[in-house]
């Protein structure tokens, strides 16, 4: 497969792109994406964990297994690399987009937009690489499912939740197929979207979405601020809240902390040259006060992140930036690799194609670690406006209205970087492929459920340290 960020070909007719997508059904029928099992020689999902965790803090990998522990969804979550080795044999279309390697529902989400409005959009691109649209797609189905298992909700109501996901990604791209190439680059998700989702809902699913966007509106810059920093005789330095939270100071001797505090201001300058010049501009605003280790997520828990608090005008006026480490895709055991060596700029290249639109902090650097370890990272705000639906709270009703909404945003994520065209030729106008990935999703759920539970046994048979409730 390719490894470039291309969009679709202008030098094709529509007819002949047309052609393309309904000649691939002879390739990959799209009944054949209901059609899974585990190979005979599947890698233990255990051991493929824990190939990734060589070159992670030791001292973090616990807390991961701990939170992959808490839940057969959390367990998911985590499991990017068992997902895509599982889908590598899978048949696909051969139509190539920009894809998010992680698209489980999850990784959706609001946030804010350099005009400060607010979008729902995919939130996560750790994982991004050119690759087979249905990855992305099978990735949310099966998220979908996992989910309803662990709510308790019937196989019925499951298969309707999947096959509504799956319908609002097949339709929206069908829209797309007919829309000018601007229009789709435009196309977008915001609040108002949101409201009118929030309006089919029951009252209790209605005050989750409220709650959710009210926290996501207030989690700006000021809050982050506010949280995550404290003052002591008009000196502002960031919390400790070991072992999530920890000051540079507070993990490594003083000699070497000094030694990256000096070291910071390069490493600030070189993130500033992957950012376009008005924003390198206001970077050269703010200087850097302190830096701190953080613990995020779940899959990621381990790999390296930090946050770096500047100060602006004076000691009320902070930016936060978050720089968390970017390795490879684990997609590309399994595709081609990136054209870009910094993974970091791999990651950002990527979220660019896909999202309607970015923070204005984006970017990336390449530094050497006190370890002398070169590593990749990319760069953001901490809080833009950021937030995400409580999953454990919804009822099948939300949940199918979410998982379309997801089907709409994957699908024009999509069409921004691939050949709609023939992927809405491909997917045809009835309900073939739809039926397809809730057999799938279902499918693999419960291979998900007996993954999580050779994690469980890991534990128990202490062949994996976990720490809990982190």
């Amino acid at each position: 497969m390719s490894n470039m960020l291309l969009p679709a070909s202008t030098a094709a007719t529509v007819s002949e792109r047309v052609a393309l997508g309904k000649a691939a059904r002879r390739r990959a029928p799209r009944t054949s994406h209901g059609d899974w099992e585990p190979a005979a020689d599947r890698p233990d999902p255990v051991g493929l964990l824990q190939s990734q965790e060589g070159a992670r803090v030791p001292e973090l990998v616990p807390i991961r297994h701990g939170r992959m522990l808490a839940s057969e969804f959390s367990f998911f979550r985590g499991a990017a690399l068992g997902m895509a080795s599982d889908l590598a044999p899978t048949p696909t279309s051969g139509i190539e987009v920009q894809i998010c390697g992680d698209a489980h529902l999850s990784n959706f989400g609001v946030f804010g937009t350099p005009e400060r409005g607010m979008l729902f959009d995919v939130n996560d691109f750790d994982e991004t690489l050119a690759g087979p649209w249905e990855w992305d797609v099978k990735r949310l189905a099966a998220s979908l499912a996992v989910a309803g298992r662990d709510r308790g909700f019937t196989d019925q109501e499951r298969a309707d939740i999947v096959g509504a996901a799956a319908r609002s990604y097949r339709t929206a791209m069908r829209t797309f197929a007919g829309m000018s190439n601007l229009d789709v680059w435009y196309g977008k998700q915001d609040v108002s979207v949101i409201e009118t989702w929030r309006a089919q809902m029951g009252k209790r699913e209605k005050r989750v979405v409220e709650t959710t966007l009210t926290k996501a509106q207030n989690r700006d810059h000021l809050a982050a601020f506010a949280k995550l920093t404290t003052s002591r005789g008009g000196v502002v330095r960031l919390r400790d809240e070991h072992p999530l939270i920890t000051p540079l100071e507070n993990l490594m001797d003083p000699g070497a902390a000094e030694a990256m505090r000096r070291s910071l201001q390069g490493t600030l300058d070189a993130y500033a040259s992957s950012l376009p010049l008005d924003r390198q501009r206001l970077l050269k605003t703010f200087e850097p006060a302190q830096m701190a280790r953080k613990v995020v997520g779940v899959g990621s828990v381990g790999t390296r992140c930090w946050i770096v608090l500047l100060l602006g005008r004076d000691a009320t006026d902070p930016l936060i930036l978050q720089a968390k480490e970017a390795e490879p895709s684990v997609l590309e055991r399994y595709l081609a690799p990136s054209p870009f060596d910094p993974h970091g700029q791999r990651v950002v290249e990527g979220q660019r194609l896909m999202q309607a639109a970015g923070d204005i902090l984006l970017g990336w650097v390449r530094v050497n670690g006190i370890d002398g370890e070169r590593r990749d990272f990319y760069v953001r705000q901490l809080w833009d406006h950021k937030g995400s639906v409580d999953i454990a709270g919804m009822v099948p009703r939300g949940m199918g209205l979410y998982g379309e909404l997801c089907g709409w945003t994957l699908a024009r994520a999509h069409a921004r970087s691939g050949d709609r065209i023939a992927i809405a030729a491909y997917l045809g106008s009835g309900p073939t492929f739809d039926t397809a990935i809730a057999r799938f999703a279902e499918a693999y759920a419960e291979q998900n459920e007996a993954d999580h539970q050779a994690l469980v046994d890991a534990h128990r048979d202490g062949r994996i340290e976990a720490t809990l409730g982190v």
